[in-house]
């Protein structure tokens, strides 16, 4: 395969993000002898991005980097339908107070990955539902409805998921391919964009916008995608039993979040490291060579450099310092979850709830008796144990999840 010119397809390459490319050969060109613009679209489901979506933003960052302009597509629009792609539910819809509030509170997380300002390559937010919620509907299905055929559309792997398990997918979910179609138009209208990137589960969507756009106005755009990204053992990227890695820090502690990449399976370290942070290849290759117990290096160096870009210089520190107090010195890092008593003590079980190391009192019992249970560090098999607080106490499930009990 030739190799790329451009820096950034280079770039993409080389760090593991493409699975697909609409037009590899003129996608490259473009990027090689000028500036593109491109964007990812974000639903605003929840007021924070989690782990999952952590691709998407570093190929914003990754655009920008090699010198062209990212765009940040925000669905205040179509949030309020709900994107049926990799989902075997109707999602709970959200009225436009809440989708604001959720918007305002994810933006602050791109600023920690993009640079806003007004210049050829400066970042941009904007929102769908800024020419979406104007639509009227007679005309839009004049216009934009007869470029879509209801043969083509059931075809989508999206669509066809729910309807081979039986599942309800409502007429609302199904209009969503159009709509995001109709914003990859409108941003090439608007902003000259010329690229739409995503998920693998996004290219049926992206390959109609391109479609549209070309249909209506006569312009080249591309797509491009990435792989779906699961961790070794093959889990889903970001989800842990303990539910999503949130971004925000007041959705997840940073310790938590530092924690999370610190656990990272061996296998995952290289390709976590070429994904998720800046650091070179030639020192992510170095890293990800290292055997034995010296992995271990490596997954510090990738909780801090993920932290550090997400969270700040300040997070990655605080939570490294937690961790080397709480594993190495047996003490009690400042970052770990705590949870206040009230009284004197509380039954094991109850706490082991109360700090989130378990659902329920069932779950918290079946934890016990399997021997995951340690206080101060001595393993507990007594499900009737009641813990006396009238001091810090360090609370743990197995070896990698650890909490402070405090009197209250």
């Amino acid at each position: 395969m030739r190799a790329h010119q451009s820096e950034f397809l280079r770039t993409l390459a080389d760090r593991g993000y493409i699975h697909q490319i609409t037009d590899a050969a003129a996608l490259d060109a473009k990027a090689h002898s000028g500036i593109v613009t491109g964007y990812i679209g974000f639903d605003a489901t929840a007021d924070s991005l989690h782990v999952g979506n952590l691709v998407g933003i570093m190929l914003l960052r990754r655009l920008q980097q090699a010198g062209h302009r990212p765009i940040v597509l925000m669905g205040g629009g179509t949030t309020k339908v709900g994107d049926p792609s990799g989902k075997t539910e109707t999602r709970q819809l959200l009225g436009d107070e809440q989708i604001n509030v959720n918007i305002a509170s994810i933006k602050e997380t791109f600023r920690n990955y993009l640079r806003f300002d007004d210049s050829p390559t400066g970042a941009i937010m904007v929102n769908n539902d800024d020419w979406l919620s104007g639509l009227e509907y007679i005309p839009f299905l004049r216009d934009i409805g007869k470029h879509f055929t209801i043969n083509r559309m059931l075809s989508f792997d999206s669509v066809k998921l729910r309807l081979d398990r039986e599942q309800p997918l409502t007429f609302l979910e199904f209009n969503y391919m159009i709509l995001q179609a109709y914003d990859f138009r409108e941003l090439a209208l608007r902003h000259g964009c010329r690229l739409q990137m995503g998920g693998s589960d996004q290219w049926g969507n992206i390959i109609n916008g391109i479609e549209l756009t070309r249909r209506m106005e006569g312009k080249e755009l591309f797509g491009v995608t990435t792989p779906l990204l699961t961790t070794a053992d093959g889990a889903k990227m970001g989800k842990t039993a303990a539910g999503a890695v949130w971004l925000n820090e007041d959705a997840l502690p940073g310790y938590d979040f530092w924690q999370y990449w610190r656990n990272a399976d061996d296998r995952d370290v290289g390709k976590f490291l070429r994904l998720f942070t800046d650091l070179p290849l030639e020192e992510i290759a170095r890293l990800e060579a290292l055997e034995g117990s010296e992995i271990n290096t490596a997954k510090v160096v990738l909780a801090n450099e993920v932290t550090r870009l997400c969270r700040g210089d300040d997070a990655a520190k605080a939570a490294e310092a937690t961790a080397s107090a709480t594993f190495a010195g047996g003490g009690l890092g400042a970052e770990l979850p705590v949870f206040k008593v009230a009284g004197d003590g509380i039954a094991l079980v109850d706490a082991l709830v109360g700090i989130g190391f378990a659902a329920s009192r069932g779950e918290a019992k079946r934890l016990i008796a399997g021997g995951g249970a340690r206080i101060d560090g001595a393993a507990i098999s007594d499900e009737a144990a009641h813990i006396t607080v009238k001091s810090d106490v360090r609370i743990s499930s197995g070896k990698k999840k650890h909490g402070v009990l405090q009197p209250g």
